[in-house]
């Protein structure tokens, strides 16, 4: 009994112990902002060269009312939701924080429309967005977040994880208020963000994502995003520089 427990012991502490997969390199995403069907397919290379970004990503204009798959607002946050549907219709870029260059915000930085860079070592795990050369730090060495940090909440937030086997498993606190959390879908600072992230299979990354948040919404609200990972070599695995700021003062 006693050999069965120490053979029993010693699987879980090679199990525990075993090298994380490396998701480094750049990514296109299969399904950009979630239902998302205008513009060309995410990734298509423009005579050899990823698509040239723009100002202002393709976002919807809130002329279609709310998808059954968005996030279930509770009522102060549906109001939120109608006025900026309201401006969004109206041609307004007031609401729209891609179209003042300023970060998406998470999650909906994982819904970018263009490149994303992944770079990782044993501490911590970076992502860069081609979209307004957003930026985001996973940290794995367990560390947490002041109460400084919290007090001062950031675009990306602040994100811990940890490995479960091939899953990264991420939790980000610290996020504004006045970010959406997938198109134009209004949250409060009290929002939090979960992730569990795994290769599916060589090249194809998968982020689940679920998204918590008392006073916004109903109930949690669950996504899925996939990214396929450039070739070497074929000018898709180089991300290009944004300069949104070129293009702000087309901005309304």
């Amino acid at each position: 009994m006693r050999a069965t427990v120490f053979v029993l012991g010693l699987a879980a502490a090679v199990l525990g112990a075993q090298t994380p997969p490396d998701f480094s390199g750049v990514y296109y995403p299969i399904n950009p902002f979630g239902n998302f069907r205008g513009g060309p397919a995410a990734g298509t290379p423009r005579q050899g060269l990823p698509p040239r970004p723009t100002a202002s990503a393709p976002l919807e204009d809130c002329s279609r009312g709310r998808n059954p798959d968005q996030p279930s607002l509770t009522p102060e946050y549906m109001a939120k939701w109608q006025t900026i549907s309201k401006t969004r219709v109206a041609g307004s870029s007031e609401y729209d924080p891609i179209a003042r260059c300023l970060p998406p915000g998470m999650p909906a930085m994982m819904s970018m429309f263009y490149g994303m860079e992944v770079m990782q070592n044993k501490d911590k795990i970076t992502f860069f967005s081609e979209l307004n050369d957003a930026l985001r730090r996973v940290y794995l060495d367990g560390r947490k977040p002041s109460q400084k940090v919290l007090d001062d909440p950031t675009y990306a937030g602040y994100s811990m994880g940890h490995w479960e086997g091939d899953t990264l498993v991420v939790d980000t606190v610290g996020l504004r208020g006045d970010t959406f959390i997938e198109g134009f879908t209004p949250h409060s600072d009290q929002m939090t963000v979960h992730e569990r992230i795994r290769l599916k299979e060589p090249g194809l990354l998968e982020d689940r994502i679920t998204v918590t948040d008392p006073k916004a919404l109903t109930k949690s609200w669950e996504t899925v995003k996939t990214y396929r990972k450039a070739k070497a070599g074929t000018g898709t695995d180089e991300l290009r520089e944004f300069a949104c700021a070129e293009g702000i003062a087309d901005a309304k």
